[in-house]
């Protein structure tokens, strides 16, 4: 293996887009319409509207970020730009550790979604095995080269798109296809604007492996805000025809979206949402598994971690050992029950990363003489947001948070022990 070269910039705009769209959407959209319409009625997609534009301040400032960077770690660039290397440091490791233990929650949540097809997957022995299996498979596509892992992740998006598409279409010939524009109660829209926002968390992915894609500075930008407007409208079609076809209550709601296509398309209609769900998750996982060894990666360039996190392989041109660590430790986690407890601070590390780049950008303008207003108060609206969203959080997430940011430290401070190499460029 060799340390020193870099791995090659082969994703064009295509893949750099489809990073975006699998971290937005999740499981989120499959469960999603049912509680916004018991929470807000006929308002639900105007309501997940709200969510994206209150989002877009988040988005413009890792947009405008991006723009000035084209090599691999995203906020850790921004962070060690702005701030120093420690800094750049913690918004990197915090969230890198909880998506360790995230992507092992999801694939949990995928094989539940197939149980509901295949009773025996959910069976003591068969499930941790299943688990292990997809990440294994996210990991072996991952380690061959990036231009296999972006088609692969191509086809995993058709599959989870292609049903959600058919349900839309199905709520064109529904027997009230409308939105309802009437007002939900201040005190109702209140409590579920927080659920909006966790709806478009994931967006980040599209950053961290700018040092493979062939024109990051103009794909990346591009990529965030373009995705950010398709996932806001995807997100408020899947809604609308939900409510168009009729909103499933009761003790149906646990899948309500398949409930809803079998009413409009049959049991076929129902076994596709359902498949779709499954593999929503999964290309949400891989979408991970090719966006966070490159974090890894762009950390131990930068000196943040060990050496050993470099390794590139001369034939496959991956980041070799970034990706084994990554899938090797997500199975460990998905082997363990009690991983679940970590998973809960997913969001506050997501949040200090967040919180890092929101005040980077005034700072590297200021540096440079010429801090812009409107950048300026975006970055504002991403401080309140951000600190408004951190509230929510219990004592245990910030307990868990706390464990994390002081592992990562001591990691920090090992890789600092060893002989520095030629600083990496920003």
């Amino acid at each position: 293996m060799d340390t020193q070269t870099a791995p090659p910039r082969t994703m064009g705009l295509f893949g750099t887009a489809l990073l975006p769209v699998n971290g937005m959407i999740g499981a989120g959209i499959f469960a999603l319409p049912a509680t916004l319409f018991l929470a807000v009625g006929d308002f639900a997609p105007w309501m997940m509207l709200l969510g994206g534009v209150l989002f877009l301040p988040l988005v413009l400032v890792f947009a405008w970020l991006s723009a000035r960077f084209d090599h691999s770690g995203g906020p850790i660039l921004y962070g060690e730009a702005a701030f120093g290397r420690f800094v750049g440091f913690q918004a990197g490791w915090a969230r890198y550790a909880s998506a360790i233990v995230t992507v092992a929650a999801n694939t949990h949540v995928m094989v539940s979604y197939l149980a509901t097809l295949f009773p025996a997957l959910d069976g003591p022995l068969l499930r941790p095995l299943v688990v292990a299996g997809f990440i294994g498979f996210i990991t072996v596509v991952n380690l061959f080269s990036l231009k296999s892992s972006v088609a692969t992740l191509g086809a995993l998006t058709a599959v989870k798109l292609l049903p959600l598409f058919a349900l839309i279409g199905a709520g064109l010939f529904a027997g009230e296809p409308s939105m309802g524009l009437v007002l939900p109660q201040f005190s109702a829209a209140e409590s579920i604007v927080l659920l909006t926002y966790y709806a478009f968390i994931g967006f980040e992915y599209v950053v961290l492996p700018a040092g493979e894609m062939k024109n990051p500075k103009r794909d990346v930008p591009l990529a965030l805000v373009a995705m950010l407007a398709a996932v806001t409208l995807l997100y408020m079609l899947v809604i609308w025809a939900y409510i168009a076809i009729g909103p499933v209550v009761g003790a149906d709601a646990d899948n309500p979206l398949a409930v809803a296509a079998r009413d409009a398309m049959g049991p076929v209609g129902a076994v596709a949402i359902v498949i779709a769900a499954a593999f929503s998750i999964g290309a949400n996982n891989f979408a991970g598994g090719i966006s966070l060894p490159r974090m890894t990666y762009g950390m131990a360039e930068r000196g943040m971690l060990p050496r050993w996190f470099m390794a590139v392989s001369p034939r496959l041109g991956t980041p070799v050992n970034s990706i084994l660590f990554y899938g090797a430790a997500s199975i460990a986690f998905g082997l363990w029950e009690g991983f679940m407890v970590l998973a809960l601070a997913g969001t506050l590390t997501r949040l200090l990363t967040y919180l890092i780049a929101a005040f980077a950008l005034p700072v590297l303008e200021h540096r440079e003489g010429r801090i812009r207003p409107v950048r300026a108060l975006v970055c504002a609206l991403t401080v309140v947001s951000t600190l408004w969203v951190a509230t929510h959080a219990d004592a245990q997430s910030w307990a868990v948070f706390g464990a994390l940011v002081v592992a990562g430290t001591l990691l920090y401070f090992l890789a600092r022990q060893e002989r520095p190499l030629a600083a990496a460029p920003l």
